[in-house]
């Protein structure tokens, strides 16, 4: 098959989450042999190289706090177009020329319009014979209501209402106009089965692409954590971390913190150091002797619990972070109440991987790998064989 994957970033290694999720399908998509062209814009600032199935369809700040007047901008298309502002701050005439130049030059057999509503405005330039898969990422829409409930600011309520609303029609529209919708928790799927979908929703697991950590490897500090902290469920679950549950840890535990957008934690807690971002997010993990992913918010499938759990390494999460994941290996804790985070902590921080434990991993992963393979070839297969 040819497809045409349309995105928002174009997957980075200076990415968040999401660019993980697109290139876990773009990978699995070209492992079974199909053609896959890349449509999206290049992060602002990142200099590496693409492929020839790429194509950029210019340069963007994808982090608001980052982009400076560029927010404004896109703050008046969006309501000169009555988009989101998290539709609006891709929107661009150049991308709908690129895409309606590739489709009136060659076929495609699917069209994988990712991030649900962030891209509903390509929408209109889609047209047939080509299949139509919405990649929803997450059910966009509530996270916003999620910002709205927790706000106390009376101008970011009447942001994040109207970001809901207009979300939520973009997602409604998307869901009743394409022929599936591909989410990756099952919360997401039974959202969108509303939508009279039942047949065409379908849910993947997502893999993991890291390698598990050698038991006998050089440990440095107590408990590692790591995460895009400009995405504001992510700053969420920290501030969580270090208002909650630091309290209840020993004075002697040593913490790192690495990832963009928590400046905040330098030189805050005399145990703590944050790093900022990092290179290698795997080698700054092995040091640790457990993982803490204090998630509270949020939507979809966590992706840094994922991978979190391929190291190998004692995990310790909230039942928010482990939604979805039905079955664990046995180096992962879930502990819910602060002080029962706490103390899992400890007993994870004292805990030695046994080779039972590598080889649950292993298998944990091997099987992931195996089914999302398999989940995407028979979406692919039901979405180009649909009457």
């Amino acid at each position: 098959m040819k497809i045409l994957n349309l995105t928002t970033a174009i997957p980075s290694r200076y990415g968040t989450g999401a660019d993980i999720a697109s290139q876990h399908f773009i990978d699995a998509m070209k492992a079974l042999g199909h053609s896959v062209s890349i449509v999206g814009y290049r992060r602002w600032g990142d200099r590496h190289p693409y492929g020839k199935d790429t194509i950029e369809v210019g340069e963007r700040h994808i982090e608001t706090s980052s982009a400076g007047i560029h927010s404004l901008l896109w703050a008046a298309i969006a309501l000169f177009r009555q988009l989101p502002y998290s539709s609006a701050k891709y929107y661009s005439n150049r991308y709908v020329q690129t895409v309606r130049s590739l489709l009136s030059q060659q076929h495609y057999d699917v069209i994988v319009l990712e991030h649900s509503s962030q891209l509903c405005w390509l929408k209109p330039a889609l047209v047939e014979p080509s299949k139509i898969a919405v990649l929803a990422h997450n059910v966009e829409h509530e996270i916003y209501q999620q910002r709205l409930k927790s706000s106390v600011d009376h101008l970011k309520k009447r942001v994040y209402q109207r970001e809901a609303q207009l979300v939520k029609q973009m997602e409604a529209n998307l869901a009743a106009t394409s022929e599936a919708i591909w989410t990756l928790s099952s919360h997401d799927a039974s959202y969108f089965r509303q939508f009279d979908k039942t047949d065409s929703v379908k849910v993947f697991e997502l893999p993991v692409n890291v390698s598990p950590v050698n038991p006998t490897h050089r440990k440095t500090y107590d408990i590692g954590m790591i995460g895009s902290w400009i995405w504001k469920p992510n700053a969420d679950g920290l501030c969580y971390f270090f208002d909650q549950v630091y309290p209840h840890l020993p004075a002697h535990c040593s913490i790192r913190v690495a990832g963009r957008g928590a400046e905040w934690l330098k030189d805050k807690y005399h145990n703590v150091e944050y790093l900022g971002f990092v290179e290698d997010a795997q080698a700054f993990l092995a040091e640790a002797r457990a993982i803490a992913i204090p998630s509270i918010c949020g939507g979809g499938v966590q992706l840094k619990t994922l991978e979190a759990i391929g190291l190998a390494l004692p995990v310790v999460a909230t039942p928010f972070a482990l939604r979805g994941l039905t079955t664990l290996p046995t180096t992962v804790y879930s502990a819910e109440q602060p002080g029962q985070f706490a103390q899992a902590i400890q007993t994870a921080i004292d805990r030695s991987i046994t080779p039972d434990d590598l080889e649950s991993v292993k298998t944990w992963v091997e099987n992931r790998y195996n089914q999302f393979l398999h989940s995407v070839e028979t979406a692919l297969t039901l979405l180009t064989h649909e009457a």
